[in-house]
């Protein structure tokens, strides 16, 4: 834990120049995603805090951190004696913003860097502000984290961006547009601007490395009735790329010339609706939901933006059938990587009796997983965790202070790799040795409650809130639960977190019904804190179903598995599962053998262990 003392006080300095008395460094980047490049690492600079949500709160006296139940034990651990903790979620504790404009009361001004909140967010907040009695929220262009940095922060990166070939991603780049300038047409809509990262790559079927784990690149772009523009530096372009772009009649720019030219176009508009413009009056631009206070406030505010749900990111949540087809073999290879991985990581710990570390674990893993085809690299850093360390639902080993694994301990790995035809992501919870009846039966329960979401069959219309119960309820019995979501949206060869679906008890799930083509994951778990922790997960793609009748007349909708990994047998309570939850683990395991036999042919050490955990449960 290092002592932030010196960075506040350099933050501290800074607000008091500009006479801000409450700084908000936001949970993420609302250009990217829930990762982020290490020059935008803001939140730990200044915390030390280095879970992927959380935000920052500063004022002239004190400082509070908020993140969710994946992150109460790292945060406590992480935060120094400076920190006050706001578990969010909790009764009784308030939310960031909430704890923010308490802390304006009396007249004082609340600041952000506009780039990283979402416009949507700082309207709320502004709000909130006001009612509490503060001055109000003022966007500074200069964000003053950065200036404390100073020299220490790292370079912006610049990686060369690559094309994601048709034949992988299962529509072109025109038709991609095409599709979305009859979604602007319908709303009389004279531009939509694309600012998330992995919308941009999906859009213009480029893949790139500026943010570790998730294949995107910094850019934005604008599409017109008349122009596809893509902002980005021209330097990680190669020769394929802009030919790739050309082909599809995109236009590049420079990345630093957005702004200005929303700018621009605002006021071409403007011009139109006063009848002193070429062309017919139009409505207003679209931006995301997601989209920052900065694109909002350029595009005039309220006056000349509406915010909407992205219908790019809905258009890249459900997958063509090649991207569906990519999904189901990589997850194939990916399983073959991880079946191997446990096979021999047992034989390590218990037969030759070497010592292994967990970020030796999660090295060993990655190499294996390097050897086939298609990878590119991980999806998120691995979750290799052992005993106590398994009930920190997002843990990170780091080399020097992880722990060894103990086989007669609850070993959990939670990981995934991006394949150019997808992502993956995997949870197994395993026991080498012989586990105590309440790690049997918490284990049981979670397996449960993963087969009864995984065999649901519920109408079209239908939304992951509604779902979430199904993988609680065996663990609700119990009087247990789990402080994370069931299941998010998963990219296709992009962020392994994906909207706008997703199961879970967020107010966000009840927006977005389940369409056949979305990817999820399946991921029920629970946690003894200080003592083990069990979670286990599948992807699934939504699918129609047939049933014998047909209520309402609406299609009905169910999942299909394409996770290859087996369960750990000596976990498994066999008289807590049902004749069908067998029924579905025997064949689930046939299924993974046939599978996955192929690439253990001449490996005797993986085929006994896959065999073992695939035989069937009596």
């Amino acid at each position: 834990m290092a002592d932030s003392s010196p960075r506040l006080a350099k933050l501290r300095s800074l607000m008091k120049q500009r006479m801000v008395h409450v700084y908000i460094i936001p949970s993420e980047d609302s250009h990217s995603s829930e990762y982020i490049a290490a020059c935008d690492a803001r939140r730990e600079f200044v915390s030390g805090f280095t879970g992927s949500a959380g935000c920052a709160v500063v004022t002239l006296e004190a400082a509070a951190l908020a993140t969710d139940g994946r992150y109460f034990n790292q945060a406590a651990k992480q935060l120094d004696s400076n920190w006050t903790l706001l578990k969010q979620g909790l009764q009784d504790i308030p939310t960031w913003q909430e704890w923010a404009a308490s802390q304006s009361a009396g007249g004082k001004i609340v600041a952000v860097d506009p780039s990283l909140l979402p416009g949507s967010a700082a309207k709320r907040l502004k709000d909130q502000i006001r009612k509490a009695g503060g001055a109000d929220l003022v966007p500074l262009d200069e964000n003053i984290v950065d200036i404390a940095w100073a020299e220490s922060r790292p370079d912006r990166p610049c990686q060369p961006v690559s094309v994601l070939p048709d034949e992988l991603a299962g529509k072109s780049v025109a038709t991609k547009i095409e599709e979305l300038r009859q979604e602007l047409a319908k709303k009389n809509c004279p531009g939509f601007f694309v600012s998330m990262l992995d919308e941009i790559a999906w859009l213009f079927n480029l893949r790139g490395n500026d943010i570790p784990y998730n294949p995107v690149f910094f850019s934005y772009a604008t599409i017109t009735p008349a122009a596809a523009i893509l902002y980005v530096d021209e330097t990680k372009l190669d020769e394929a790329c802009k030919t790739h772009l050309q082909r599809n009649h995109v236009q590049v720019r420079p990345y630093e010339s957005f702004f200005s030219d929303a700018r621009h176009l605002h006021s071409e508009v403007k011009l139109k609706r006063h009848g002193r413009g070429d062309g017919p009056a139009t409505g207003n631009f679209l931006i995301s939901n997601k989209a920052s206070w900065a694109i909002s406030r350029a595009l005039g505010g309220d006056s000349s933006a509406e915010e909407t749900r992205s219908p790019v990111g809905d258009a890249k949540a459900i997958k063509n059938e090649i991207e569906m087809a990519g999904m189901r073999a990589c997850h194939i290879r990916d399983g073959a990587a991880l079946i191997k991985f446990f096979a021999w990581l047992e034989d390590q710990l218990v037969n030759q009796r070497v010592t292994i570390d967990e970020v030796q674990a999660a090295n060993k893993l990655r190499e294996l997983r390097s050897k086939h085809q298609h990878f590119v690299g991980l999806s998120f850093p691995t979750i290799s965790s052992t005993g106590a360390n398994a009930a920190i639902i997002h843990y990170g080993p780091e080399k020097g202070t992880c722990s060894s694994i103990d086989p007669e301990d609850v070993y959990l790995c939670d990981s995934g790799a991006q394949y150019r035809d997808g992502t993956t992501d995997t949870t197994r919870t395993l026991h080498f040795g012989k586990p105590s009846e309440a790690e049997k039966r918490a284990y049981t329960l979670v397996l449960k409650g993963l087969i009864g979401l995984d065999t649901a069959v519920f109408p079209k219309g239908t939304t992951g809130f509604a779902l979430d119960c199904l993988a609680r309820q065996h663990l609700w019995k119990d009087g247990l639960d789990y402080r994370h979501g069931t299941g998010h949206g998963v990219g296709s060869y992009l962020n392994v977190h994906e909207g706008p679906i997703g199961i879970g008890t967020r107010v966000q799930y009840t927006e977005v019904p389940l369409a056949p083509g979305n990817v999820l994951s399946n991921e029920p778990g629970y946690y003894e804190d200080g003592i083990f922790g069990v979670r286990i997960e599948n992807i699934m793609i939504v699918k129609e179903v047939q049933t014998e009748h047909c209520f309402g007349n609406k299609p009905y909708l169910g999942f299909e598995h394409v996770t290859m990994v087996p369960y750990c047998q000596s976990l498994i309570l066999n008289d807590l599962l049902s004749a069908d939850e067998k029924a579905w683990l025997n064949a689930y395991s046939d299924e993974i053998f046939e599978s996955t036999k192929g690439f253990f042919e001449r490996d005797d050490l993986t085929m006994a262990w896959l065999t073992r955990e695939t035989r069937p449960i009596e």
